[in-house]
C-alpha cells in the first residue's frame, strides 16, 4: 500500500532521483517538470491519509466516492532524463455525499444510524479499473480521509493516479479505464505510435526503443563491394534486411557488404537491434536523392532481363507475350521488333511500362508483364526496350525458334557423344591391348584389378641391383599394386624368418592374386644351378639345404619354385626378371635357364616394363597344365 502526498507540485526533499513527465498531445509536445514518481499518488486538499493498492476486479459498492468526471493520458515518465517509459495518469473529480446530502436523499431509520455512524469516521474510498485488449483488467482502490470544512463547496475532491508497467505501457496500445462502482464512467485512449513519438528529435534521446542503428556506406575499389559502416558498432553489427523499392519486399541480409552487380539507385536497408523484441527500425538509403553512379550503371543493367514467347489468343490468332525483370521498377516502353531488327514505335506496336503494374517475384526482382496481340509470327518475334532518360536501349529480345533449339540439341548431343567416345578410347587403350596381346599368347584372358607382387633380391646383391630392385618396387606401387620388398621387410624377416615371412607372402598372393618376382643376375643362377645339384644327391644334403632355407630367402622361394613347379603352377606364382647388367656378368644369349626355372615368365627391364606391368594385371582363365608355357625363353631381348 503506498502512501500519497498532499497536493499538487509539492516538491519533496532529500529525492536522489527526479522524474520528468512528458505530457504527449497529438498536435503538439510539452516538457512538464514534476516531482512525482511514477508509482505515485496525488490528492486534493481536504483529502488526508491518502493511500493506494491493487485489488481485485470487481463490482466496489463499498466505495463511498462517486466519480464525477474521469479524464486520462498517457505521458512520459523519465529518470535522470535518460531513460523513458510510458505512463498511464489518471484524473478523477470526486463527489463524497455529506449529511445534508443524505437528508436531501431521504435516508431515515436504521439506514440514517449508519450512515451517521460512518460520517463520523471521515473515511472514504474510490475504485478505478484499466484494462488493454485481450488482457485482465488492473484495478487501484484508493482510501483517504475527508476534511469536512475543505469539501463542503460544492463536495469535490480530486485524486490523480500515477502508474506504469515494469517496461512501460506499449505504444501504439489501446485502453479502457472505467470505474466498477458505475459502469457507465469510463474512457477509452490509444497511446501514442512508437513512429510519432521517435519523430520528435528532442525525444529520440530520451526513449530507448528511439535509439536506432545509424547505417552509412563507402566503396571499396579494391574489392569492388560497398562496405557498410555502424555507427559505435562495427564489431557487433546490427541485423540487417535488403529490399529494393519503398514498397519492396525486405529480404534477410547477413553481411556487412553488397556485391557491386547487387547495387541499384532504389536499394534500402533497414536495421535494427538483434536483442530488442520491439526494437524500431532505422532505413538507409544509399542512392536516394542522389545520382546513381555512371560506372555502377552498366552493372545494374546486367540484371535487366527480357523473356519472349509466343502463343495463341481465343481467336486463333497469335500473340507475342514478354515478361522484363528488373532490380527497379522502370520507365520507358517496350517496342515491337521484327526479324530482321527493324524496330516501330507506332502506338499499337509499343506498352508504356506503368508503375502499378509492376510486381515483385520471390527473387526480389520487380516484373513486369505484357502482349503484343495478333501479329505475324512469320515477321515479328522481338521486342526492344527502351529506358526513360537513357539514350540507349536494350535488345532486341526475341523468342527462340523451337526448331533451331532441337537442331542446336542434336548438335550438342553428337559432339558430346564424340567426345565421350575419345575419353573412352583414352582410358581404355591400355585394356584394349592386353585383350589383344592375350589373344596372341594363348587366348583370353580375364582382366582383374592389380594385386600384390613381391621382389625377392639375388643372393649377395651389390648396390647397383639392390638401387634397381627398389626402383622397381616404388615404380609398381605407383601403378597401384600392393608391394612387399625383401629389402624393405629385413625387421619382419629377421622376427619370423626367412621361410614363414615367405609363406605368409604366398598366403597373400592367394587372397589378393598376384606374383612373385625373382630377380636374376650371374650369382643367382650360380646359387640355383648349384640348389639343382645338391637337391639330386643324398637325403641328408637336401636336409642340409631345407636348413639354409630357414636362413637364407632366396633358398627358401627355390623350394617353393621346386614345389609349385611338380604340381604344374610356378608359371602361375613366379615371374622372372632381369636388368641390364654388364656383358661380363651377364649370360650369353646362348646359355639356356636353369631346368628349375623352365616355363617361368621371363622380363628384361627396363625394354620389356609395360610387358610385365601387363602380366601382372591380368589372369589366364585356362591357367595350369593346359595353359601357356614359358620353357624355351633365353636371355637376350
Amino acid at each position: 500500500m503506498r502512501e500519497a502526498q498532499k497536493g499538487y507540485r509539492m516538491t519533496l526533499p532529500g529525492w536522489s532521483l527526479s522524474w520528468v513527465l512528458l505530457s504527449l498531445c497529438m498536435s503538439a509536445w510539452s516538457l512538464e517538470m514534476s516531482p512525482y514518481n511514477r508509482d505515485d499518488l496525488i490528492c486534493s486538499q481536504g483529502l488526508s491519509g491518502c493511500t493506494m493498492e491493487d485489488v481485485i476486479p470487481i463490482s466496489s459498492s463499498e466505495d463511498t466516492a462517486d466519480v464525477q468526471k474521469l479524464n486520462s493520458d498517457y505521458k512520459l515518465c523519465c529518470e535522470d532524463v535518460k531513460r523513458c517509459i510510458l505512463c498511464l495518469v489518471i484524473d478523477m473529480e470526486l463527489h463524497i455525499p455529506t449529511e445534508k446530502d443524505v437528508e436531501e436523499e431521504g435516508h431515515s431509520g436504521a439506514d440514517d444510524e449508519d450512515f451517521s455512524e460512518e460520517m463520523k469516521r471521515d473515511k472514504a474510498s474510490v475504485t478505478v479499473c484499466y484494462k488493454a485488449p485481450a488482457t485482465m483488467p488492473s484495478c487501484r482502490k484508493v482510501e483517504f480521509t475527508v476534511n469536512k470544512t475543505a469539501v463542503t463547496h460544492r463536495n469535490q475532491a480530486k485524486v490523480t493516479i500515477i502508474t506504469a508497467q515494469p517496461d512501460g505501457f506499449p505504444f501504439g496500445g489501446q485502453m479502457r479505464l472505467y470505474i466498477p462502482k458505475d459502469l457507465r464512467v469510463y474512457q477509452d485512449i490509444a497511446a501514442p505510435s512508437l513512429e510519432t513519438v521517435c519523430s520528435q528529435k528532442h525525444l529520440v534521446n530520451l526513449i530507448a526503443m528511439c535509439h536506432v542503428p545509424t547505417v552509412s556506406s563507402v566503396m571499396n575499389p579494391n574489392t569492388n563491394q560497398m562496405e557498410l559502416l555502424f555507427e559505435g558498432r562495427n564489431e557487433t553489427p546490427p541485423s540487417l534486411c535488403l529490399q529494393y523499392e519503398e514498397n519492396g519486399s525486405c529480404q534477410s541480409w547477413n553481411q556487412t557488404t553488397v556485391p557491386r552487380y547487387s547495387l541499384a539507385p532504389c536499394m534500402c536497408f533497414q536495421a535494427w537491434d538483434k536483442d530488442e523484441k520491439r526494437s524500431r527500425r532505422s532505413k538507409y538509403c544509399p542512392f536516394k536523392n542522389k545520382d546513381f553512379p555512371h560506372d555502377l550503371q552498366q552493372d545494374m543493367w546486367k540484371n535487366l532481363t527480357v523473356h519472349v514467347s509466343l502463343g495463341k489468343m481465343n481467336d486463333q490468332s497469335m500473340m507475342l507475350s514478354w515478361n522484363l525483370s528488373a532490380p527497379c521498377r522502370l520507365q520507358g516502353e517496350v517496342w515491337l521488333c521484327y526479324k530482321t531488327g527493324y524496330c516501330t514505335g507506332t502506338n499499337n506496336l509499343r506498352k508504356e511500362l506503368v508503375n502499378g503494374t509492376w510486381r515483385q517475384n520471390s527473387n526480389a526482382l520487380w516484373e513486369y508483364k505484357g502482349v503484343f496481340e495478333g501479329i505475324n509470327e512469320q515477321f515479328s518475334q522481338c521486342v526492344l526496350v527502351k529506358l526513360k532518360g537513357l539514350e540507349h536501349h536494350f535488345g532486341p529480345f526475341c523468342h527462340n525458334d523451337t526448331s533451331r533449339w532441337r537442331w542446336s540439341l542434336l548438335v550438342v548431343a553428337v559432339m558430346l557423344l564424340v567426345t565421350l567416345t575419345a575419353l573412352l578410347v583414352y582410358f581404355l587403350h591400355e585394356y584394349v591391348k592386353r585383350w589383344v596381346w592375350s589373344w596372341h599368347h594363348g587366348g583370353f584372358v580375364k582382366i582383374v584389378r592389380k594385386g600384390h607382387v613381391v621382389l625377392l633380391s639375388p643372393p649377395d646383391v651389390d648396390d647397383a641391383v639392390s638401387e634397381s630392385v627398389c626402383r622397381l618396387g616404388s615404380h609398381l606401387c605407383n601403378q597401384g599394386f600392393s608391394v612387399s620388398v625383401d629389402q624393405w621387410s629385413r625387421k619382419e624377416q629377421s622376427t619370423l624368418g626367412p621361410l614363414p615371412w615367405l609363406h605368409s607372402q604366398l598366403l597373400k598372393l592367394k587372397s589378393m592374386e598376384g606374383r612373385i618376382l625373382l630377380v636374376l643376375n650371374h650369382r643367382a643362377l650360380n646359387r640355383i644351378e648349384e640348389w639343382s645339384h645338391l637337391n639330386r644327391n643324398a637325403e641328408g644334403i637336401q636336409d642340409q639345404q631345407l636348413h639354409r632355407a630357414y636362413s637364407d630367402l632366396f633358398t627358401a622361394s627355390l623350394f617353393y619354385i621346386d614345389a609349385y613347379k611338380k604340381q604344374g603352377t610356378a608359371g602361375e606364382h613366379f615371374c622372372l626378371v632381369t636388368f641390364d647388367c654388364h656383358p661380363v656378368e651377364c649370360p650369353t644369349s646362348n646359355r639356356k635357364l636353369p631346368e628349375l626355372l623352365h616355363g617361368l615368365p621371363l622380363f628384361h627391364l627396363p625394354n620389356q616394363t609395360r610387358s610385365l606391368l601387363t602380366e601382372l594385371a591380368v589372369i589366364d582363365t585356362n591357367r595350369g597344365s593346359g595353359g601357356r608355357t614359358w620353357t624355351g625363353w633365353k636371355w637376350g631381348t
